[in-house]
């Protein structure tokens, strides 16, 4: 055994690893760095028990994973895949069969909850339970070093035993906790296994000469004595997991058994759980057995088969009431999966058993938690009761003291934004702790919905015993600031221990950033002798050349500052992680980390605040869901605030939308020298930068400050033209300076500091002339220029700086936005487009699943088809009345949404009231169905090719940034030969599958492939020409991707599409049914080939990872895409024949 510093996903797939021959993989939250583990060690050569390496293969989806998993262990192979939440789902229908045929196969799963009413990507059991029933057994591990121990019991189990397993651990809180546990090598494992077993798999395996038939179908005479001929198999399996226990224990040191009891061997009251929050139960026992509670835990590790006996085994004889905590919900039922098994083996027994929830969505569940609970079964409780939430609806949750606090480690809380490196600062922080010291260590990060920019919280403990905290830091003595206004916008003190340290990341100086914070603020840090730090990480990043990447400048603050180790061997093991971390980025990138960690010293500085005399501060309402969701409140909502919205629908609000002040650096319009092209607004990410023209009554009517920025309208000589810039929604990607086509020497966009901004109206500008200035049609819409008059229907979503994605999405509500609705796959444009409390969007917009928005957009498409059909004969079988007139203009513009939208106003609908319930309908919408690459080139296709084989207005936006960029960035079948991403970490062997020439094969179909960066005209229309084109269409639009390693950063996001372009690297085109010919967009110089590969870490990062291949890899490459751009040109050839 070996003492590392992992996470649960790592622990587990390093066990899996050695008894695993094929991996059949998909990448899905939270599980998807299993696979990654198991491909990068296969690619490293690293052996399994049959010493070999794993045979990874990534599928097209889940249920793909799930068939070639079923197939390859038909085949002899032992086979394991590792999956979560809809993923697991996806695999039932195969889990049926695998279990009926009795195979080896072991699900590693990061359980999550279920798409409902919203998607989360948190933890819970909601897809554990979901599969009880389909013959796998299920083994659950509470923490990290359980998932390195576990995962080996349900492999030797399922080769003995002949049962499939599930092995899980919850997600996020397990798979993402980094913990320093002992994880197992093959020496370890290789004398457990039994190898004659694994002969018999074989042997029954399909072979050659073995005339065998497996899988008939069977009548009503037999199938039922077939199924009930298992029965023996899960009665023995329990016998084999005990077994396989106690051989882990013997070498482990440990004690697992199907369920184990923690606590008085006198309880009178038990809880009965799963999973990880037995850590923090065990860890309330053990403090509140002190104070002379005599209770008890039954730790669930066998969850099916559910063994009545070995629950009853380990129960005190003294125990009169059991609760059992259920990690799920589930609607109807009398009570949850795990307590309804609990109260069947209990039946005999004088024992009263009581249901309740917690934990939903990795909801956090508190030592006070643990402890409402006992104290309720001391009193009078109820059965179906809740823990972790106010339910002030059905009145259902427990009293909780939340004073109740359990404190035994040295705690951290670092709070930091999307992508500012502050996670990566955390883990380096906890490796080398862990590694280094004989500190035992933990690290568990919260995220929320945004890409980038949103906030993250890194929750870091230290102690030389063992830690059992599975909840949020209660008790941290440094907290750690990377944005000012975090302060403003959030309670970062009010956990802070007495004589702790606060070290705020700022551009403010000493004497401002005393004006900047708020009195209560100030008083808590006097009261508290808290020491105040303050240092300006980004002017030090950027002045060793690092940008806005803070990370490691960060982590040496702390080791400055604290005594977790001491500080000169913690500054030279931070060197040398950065050695080991950026190596591959090059040496000047390693140098400019180690020279910023050597000036920490000197940009450090402690601020000496003074109390002020307190007011008595303003009570905030934070009853908006919203607002409360933004201010970090959310946890605090009752059910109540809830009622309003059962179904998970929210209505969009502008006075909702998060100011996020997140970019130090802005843009500033210098107007002296802009064109008024709008070339920066076109382009903008974020929608943060927008045109607007003033009539005289708007000017005349306006404040000094919004008449000092106006210019004379271009051609337009009664209007006049501003540009606003929204810069507290900035997210500083700098791709409208970039994109400027002034003269470099005076451009119209320059770099400012946001505070500068600020303090100049900037913000007040745009806010101003977004509710006091109409909007104008002056300009054809069908230009950049006249398009970006129209406002965004799309605007301040949470996708990253420079994103290639959402600029896209903008411009097509700028063009279709009054009458557009949208179906969205799963991806970074669902977590992006509707991840709460983030809502960019103003039209009607909606997210199925990951794999079915083709049938789900389609499925909009028709219901709204059939209504319309339905108002059609409506008006035809009244064309009599006195609305004849709009009846027929209707009928002759059926596709009209403007003369559709007239008639709606002119019907009298007192003379046909059958259209009354229809009304809404009579204007003429468009469905547009969007996703990226991951949804239409793999797990999605199926519908994709479906619905564009109908003849119906299907509209169809694939963002394709060639890999799985919302899952962390696996290959997808978009992905190039060459390219590095996780599933391909040595560069991709095959080409990529070409969406747009498949869809070509439909001669009713609109296909154009789009490059925004590299032709706006095309863009708009393509745009415009799918939307008039009555039938399907398909529009691919090239996405550049933060998970590209573009060089010089995502600033340069527009450079790269038009560079793709120019090299023939993606050529745009159009097809046009209604023409039936062939538009080839872009000419190809593929003497630019290589310096656009090599100018993106996906491609360059070949020269170390896999030189010898490279060169092939890359002419692979090239040689596809001049292939393809020659296929195009024959198209062009053939127009007319």
């Amino acid at each position: 055994m070996k003492l590392v510093t992992v996470d649960g996903n790592e622990a587990c797939s390093n066990t899996a690893y050695m008894f695993t021959e094929v991996a059949g993989i998909y990448p899905i939250t939270p599980a998807s760095p299993m696979a990654e583990h198991v491909d990068e060690w296969s690619n490293k050569g690293v052996l399994n028990i049959f010493n070999d390496e794993v045979k990874v293969v990534e599928m097209q989806s889940e249920a793909g994973a799930a068939g070639m998993v079923h197939g390859s262990l038909q085949a002899g192979l032992l086979t394991t895949t590792f999956t979560a939440s809809q993923g697991l789902l996806l695999m039932i229908p195969n889990m049926y069969k695998i279990a009926g045929e009795m195979l080896p196969c072991v699900i590693h799963v990061a359980a999550r909850s279920l798409a409902t009413h919203a998607l989360s990507i948190f933890g819970d059991h909601q897809d554990i339970y979901a599969t009880r029933q389909t013959g796998f057994a299920i083994l659950a591990s509470s923490s990290v070093q359980d998932a390195a121990y576990l995962a080996a019991v349900a492999h030797l189990s399922a080769i003995k035993g002949r049962v499939p397993f599930i092995h899980f651990y919850d997600g996020f809180r397990t798979s993402h906790e980094l913990h320093k546990v002992n994880i197992l090598e093959l020496d370890d494992v290789k004398d457990l296994v039994d190898y004659g077993a694994i002969k018999e798999f074989r042997d029954r395996a399909l072979q050659i000469g073995k005339p065998i038939t497996r899988g008939t179908a069977e009548n009503d005479d037999v199938y039922f004595q077939a199924t009930e001929v298992r029965n023996k198999y899960y009665d023995d399996v329990v016998d084999v997991v005990c077994e396989y226990m106690d051989k882990i224990n013997a070498k482990t040191h440990s004690d697992f058994k199907p369920f184990n009891y923690y606590g008085s061997p006198n309880a009178k009251n038990v809880i009965v759980a799963m999973g990880s929050v037995n850590e923090t139960i065990k860890e309330t026992i053990d403090d509140l057995t002190k104070k002379g509670y005599e209770i008890g835990l039954v730790e669930v590790h066998l969850y099916r088969p559910f063994s009545s006996k070995h629950l009853l085994d380990v129960l005190p004889d003294s125990v009169t009431r059991v609760a059992v905590l259920d990690r799920t919900k589930e609607f109807g039922s009398v009570g949850e999966p795990l307590y309804l098994d609990v109260v069947a083996s209990l039946k005999n027994r004088d024992i009263e058993v009581f249901g309740g929830r917690y934990g939903l969505s990795s909801k956090n569940t508190t030592p006070a938690q643990i402890k409402a609970v006992y104290d309720f079964l001391d009193n009078i409780p109820h059965h179906n009761f809740t823990i972790g939430i106010n339910d002030d609806v059905t009145n259902l949750s427990l009293k909780v003291d939340e004073s109740y606090k359990i404190s035994n480690s040295h705690e951290i809380l670092l709070y930091g934004y999307g992508s500012d490196g502050m996670v990566s600062a955390a883990k380096v922080l906890i490796g080398l702790i862990g590694n280094e010291t004989d500190n035992i260590v933990q690290g568990y990060f919260q995220y929320d919905s945004k890409k980038s920019g949103g906030v993250t919280i890194g929750h870091l403990r230290f102690n030389k015993e063992k830690i059992r905290s599975t909840y949020y830091v209660e008790n941290p003595e440094l907290v750690m600031v990377t944005k000012d206004n975090y302060l403003k916008e959030f309670d970062t003190i009010s956990k802070l221990k007495e004589n702790g340290i606060f070290i705020l990341n700022t551009v403010r100086s000493d004497q401002e950033i005393k004006e900047y914070l708020d009195d209560t603020f100030v008083k808590a840090i006097v009261d508290r002798h808290i020491k105040f730090y303050i240092i300006n990480a980004y002017e030090l990043a950027r002045k060793v050349g690092l940008k806005n990447k803070i990370s490691m400048i960060m982590a040496a603050t702390i080791f400055e500052l604290t005594n977790i180790v001491p500080r000169e061997e913690g500054i030279e093991s931070l060197k040398n992680s950065v050695k080991k971390k950026f190596f591959k980025k090059g040496d000047a990138v390693v140098q400019a980390n180690i020279d910023a960690i050597d000036l920490v010293k000197e940009y450090l500085q402690e601020v000496d605040l003074k109390a002020k005399d307190l007011l008595i501060p303003e009570e905030k309402d934070y009853s908006n869901i919203i607002q409360a969701i933004n201010h970090r409140k959310g946890e605090e909502l009752p059910v109540s605030a809830f009622k309003d919205f059962p179904d998970g629908t929210f209505m969009v609000d502008p006075k909702d939308i998060e100011k996020k002040g997140i970019s130090e650096i802005v843009p500033k319009w210098a107007s002296k020298s802009c064109i008024q092209c709008n070339q920066c607004a076109f382009v903008c990410p974020h929608s943060v930068i927008r045109p607007y023209l003033l009539n005289e009554e708007e000017y005349s009517k306006a404040p000094a400050y919004i008449k000092d920025r106006c210019l004379k309208a271009m051609g337009k000589g009664d209007l006049y033209f501003i540009l606003g810039i929204s810069i507290m929604n900035c997210t500083g990607c700098g791709l409208c300076m970039k994109v400027c086509p002034s003269k470099q020497a005076s451009k119209a966009l320059v770099p400012a500091t946001l505070m500068e901004e600020y303090k100049d109206n900037e913000q007040k500008v745009f806010d101003y002339l977004e509710n006091n200035v109409s909007e104008k049609e002056e300009y054809p819409i069908n230009s950049v220029k006249g398009c970006q008059f129209k406002k965004p229907k799309f605007s301040f979503c949470g996708a990253c700086a420079g994103c290639g994605e959402t600029s896209y999405i903008k411009v097509l509500t700028q063009l279709f936005g009054d009458h557009m609705m949208i179906a969205n796959a799963t991806g970074c444009s669902s977590i992006y487009g509707g991840g709460l409390p983030v809502l960019p969007y103003s039209i009607p917009w909606s997210n199925s699943l990951f794999e079915d928005n083709a049938e789900y957009g389609y499925g909009m498409l028709i219901g709204n088809k059939t209504i319309r059909n339905r108002i059609a004969r409506i008006m035809q079988n009244n064309l009599e009345t006195k609305n004849k007139d709009e009846f027929i203009k209707w009928l002759d513009n059926f596709n009209d949404f403007k003369i559709t939208s007239e008639v709606a106003k002119n019907i009298d609908y007192s003379v046909c009231k059958e259209l009354v319930p229809f009304k809404e309908y009579i204007p003429y919408r468009s469905i547009w169905t969007i996703g990226g690459d991951g949804w239409a080139y793999d797990i999605g296709y199926g519908g994709i090719d479906h619905v564009l084989a109908s003849n119906d207005d299907v509209n169809i936006l694939v963002l394709d940034s060639q890999v799985y960029s919302n899952t962390g960035g696996q290959s997808s079948k978009s992905s190039p030969a060459g390219s590095i991403a996780s599933f391909a970490s040595s560069g991709k062997k095959n080409n990529k599958k070409d969406l747009a020439r498949m869809a070509l094969a439909y001669p009713h179909v609109y296909v154009a492939t789009v490059s925004l960066g590299a032709n706006m005209i095309q863009l708009l229309k393509a745009f415009r020409e799918a939307e008039a084109y009555k039938g399907p269409s398909i529009i691919i639009a090239y996405a550049p991707c933060i998970s590209h390693g573009i060089e010089g950063g995502m600033e340069n996001t527009v450079e790269m599409q038009k560079l793709a372009v120019n090299s023939g690297y993606f050529p745009l085109f159009r097809f046009n049914p209604t023409e039936n010919k062939f538009y080839l967009d872009s000419k190809a110089n593929f003497d630019l080939y290589e310096e656009f590969l090599l100018k993106q870490n996906r491609y360059s990062m070949l020269k170390i990872i896999n030189p010898v291949e490279m060169n092939d890899l890359l002419l692979k490459n090239k040689e596809y895409a001049m292939n393809s751009y020659n296929y195009y040109e024959s198209l062009v050839k053939k127009n007319g024949e």
